[in-house]
């Protein structure tokens, strides 16, 4: 049998969602053994001066624990 745990991660992105989903699920695999999957619970933007200076997710990473 198999034990999951889901741990949360924010990461951020001057470019797009996109990438700061591609950044947040690449540096949990460096960090996390098994990685299974993940899933965008939020998303935010910084705006100074009325420009978006920052993209922000915060992802839900699932990764099975090891016996």
């Amino acid at each position: 049998m198999a034990v999951a745990r889901v741990t949360e991660i924010i990461s951020s992105s001057k470019k797009s969602f996109d990438d700061a989903i591609k950044q947040g699920v690449s540096r949990a695999c460096k960090s996390l053994d098994r990685v299974k999957g993940a899933w965008v619970k939020d998303q935010n933007l910084v705006i100074e001066k009325g420009k978006i200076v920052e993209y922000r997710v915060t992802l839900m990473v699932t990764f099975v624990l090891k016996n």
